[in-house]
């Protein structure tokens, strides 16, 4: 067939980023998927031919897609009609629309928002979470910036949940080796993996600053530029579906479970923060000569008061709590300090207009719109309400006592009682998140472990 004999595309299709044109080709637009993320920070949506598609067309979901754990499970909740499957409508943002490299015909995926029937945010949907926290930025004419750090574990296939979680053989035929952070030897024996990463990313148009290997076997970390925390976390939301897929392609898994294996570090998120002044683009955490201001000792003490009370959105599951074990890396306090990562609040080494604080508590396991809106969210209220952080640790504070929780039930115990902070995420969405996370805590309590059949079977 003639080229110029085939259909024209939509018009819609001829505004879409460069990335996406650039991978496009020429080619003609099979489908688009309409996605949303959903409370665990995964993909859900509707998949349409391209020709059925556009931009300003109402799309209709159930809400009930709030209301499940990560197992699937529903929960039963104190929401009038909650079983009605009464619907939510879906707004595409087309400045999120990119390619589905890894789909056999050419896919274009659209990140939505959600809205009730009214047209008015839908106040449970992650998404706005994170809007209505940079709304309060908005409001007292700062711009919040964030850079995240995404580490993740590249495993052998895991299809037996019974069966402990392995690295994955490298290039020698060995088990991927362990203890070998930044090592650029193990950064090359999961080269092909790599590359189809760096090949997805491409196509998708979503920038990576750096590759390192971790200190896990197998762990992998990729850091992201800077920039506003909503194009952010729809980054990550989107890296981690391409991580997975990329490495699925090469024939192994890859996992953003906290700690998947027990000898092996855990996964964080790490976050920089930094918060511009909206009108002059200047960082406020530095004064004219350089220095540090008031508003940056704030953010940090409005961080350490109201951590401990958002950790259910930074650490959400049982296993994000085996994270914090001793002598594997990750801070169990929130001290802050500079070039410290014993802190859990950390100062990179930067001039005045790139100071930040890193949050580096936060697990890879977390939805990345609540992640960030949490961070931001302890932040802004610090700023807000004139905290003052503690003195600044001065060496190494990896054996002080845990100042986080223990485990989830404690962390929710500590969600229910910052007012502070759930009037800042919204009170509707809190009674959600902490509804699922008290469902999923019972569900996991029912189980019965391999260590047990192990050790108690027959021992006791």
């Amino acid at each position: 067939m003639h080229p110029h004999s085939r259909p024209a595309g939509p018009d819609w299709a001829k505004n879409l980023p460069e990335a996406f044109l650039s991978f496009q080709g020429g080619r003609r637009i099979e489908e688009v998927e309409c996605i949303i993320p959903d409370i665990v920070g995964m993909s859900r949506g509707k998949a349409m031919p391209a020709g059925k598609f556009a931009p300003r067309q109402t799309t209709f979901l159930p809400v009930s897609l709030f209301y499940q754990t990560v197992s699937g499970a529903y929960v039963e909740m104190d929401i009038e009609n909650q079983w009605m499957e009464s619907d939510v409508v879906l707004r595409a943002d087309m400045a999120t629309a990119c390619a589905v490299p890894w789909a056999e015909d050419l896919t274009l995926q659209v990140i939505h928002d959600l809205e009730t029937r009214d047209g008015a945010p839908l106040p449970i949907a992650p998404r706005n979470v994170l809007k209505r926290v940079l709304g309060l930025y908005q409001g007292r004419g700062w711009r919040a910036v964030v850079a995240p750090e995404l580490e993740f574990y590249l495993t052998k296939p895991n299809v037996d949940p019974n069966e402990p979680i392995e690295p994955p053989l490298a290039r020698t035929g060995r088990r991927g080796a362990g203890r070998q952070a930044y090592s650029m030897v193990a950064v090359d024996d999961y080269g092909s993996v790599i590359d189809t990463i760096y090949d997805f990313a491409e196509a998708q148009g979503l920038a990576i600053d750096t590759v390192i290997q971790e200190g896990g076997a197998g762990q992998i970390e990729i850091n992201l530029q800077h920039g506003d925390p909503l194009i952010l976390a729809d980054q990550v939301f989107y890296f981690k579906r391409t991580i997975r897929e990329a490495a699925m392609k090469n024939g192994i898994f890859a996992t953003f479970m906290a700690k998947p294996m027990r000898d092996e570090p855990g996964s964080a998120m790490h976050i920089h923060q930094s918060v511009l002044d909206a009108a002059t683009g200047e960082n406020i955490f530095s004064l004219p000569d350089g220095a540090p201001s008031a508003a940056f000792h704030h953010f940090i003490g409005g961080s350490q008061r109201h951590l401990k009370s958002v950790m259910p959105l930074l650490a959400p599951y049982v296993n994000s709590y085996r994270r914090f074990t001793a002598g594997m890396s990750a801070p169990v306090n929130l001290e802050w300090g500079s070039d410290n990562r014993t802190t859990g609040l950390r100062i990179p080494n930067a001039g005045p207009s790139g100071r930040r604080v890193e949050n580096r508590v936060i697990g890879i396991d977390t939805n990345p719109y609540l992640a960030i809106a949490a961070s931001l969210a302890c932040g802004y209220l610090g700023m807000a309400n004139g905290v003052e952080p503690t003195p600044a640790a001065t060496g190494e504070v990896y054996q002080e006592r845990s100042a986080l929780p223990s485990g989830l039930a404690g962390s929710l115990a500590g969600f229910a009682a910052d007012q502070d902070v759930r009037d800042v995420l919204g009170e509707e969405f809190c009674q959600l998140f902490e509804a699922i996370k008290h469902a999923e805590l019972d569900e996991f309590q029912r189980e019965i472990s391999p260590w047990e059949r192990e050790h108690l079977l027959l021992n006791v």
